[in-house]
């Protein structure tokens, strides 16, 4: 089966693997070297990779990389990733209470409610609870 993956560039790869496992019920599939994981929720593989990271031989190389131009890669901005949740509102007090930044509290709009919280290096995610189906 092929899979897709998403990038994450991090600042340090061992607090995004503890925040994506702690808090947010992912599994660390591969932590080969300082500046490299991949992790795993359900379908989706997180690919984390700190800028101007090495591979264990101590080689430059991976998604951490400078660009052709010497621009290095670094986190943040508006793309996220989406995580379906069940019971959004404990969800967010619970990483609130832990000290985790939230860039727009919950919401609820026509398809359910979300909210965007912020992983130790600035990147967004947005945990989302699908409305109830009337039945």
């Amino acid at each position: 089966m092929e899979q897709a993956s998403i990038r994450y560039i991090v600042h340090d790869v061992d607090a995004a693997i503890a925040f994506y496992v702690g808090d947010l019920g992912f599994a660390t599939l591969m932590h080969p070297a300082p500046g490299f994981a991949i992790l795993e929720r359900g379908a989706l593989r997180l690919l984390l990779s700190a800028p101007g990271s090495r591979g264990p031989d101590g080689t430059p190389g991976g998604g951490g990389s400078a660009m052709a131009d010497g621009t290095m890669p670094a986190p943040g901005g508006w793309n996220r990733i989406s995580l379906e949740v069940t019971n959004l509102a404990a969800l967010v007090g619970r990483l609130v209470a832990r000290g985790v930044p939230l860039r727009m509290d919950v919401v609820v709009g026509v398809g359910g409610s979300q909210a965007l919280v912020v992983d130790p290096s600035g990147n967004l995610v947005e945990l989302f609870e699908p409305l109830a189906e009337a039945g």
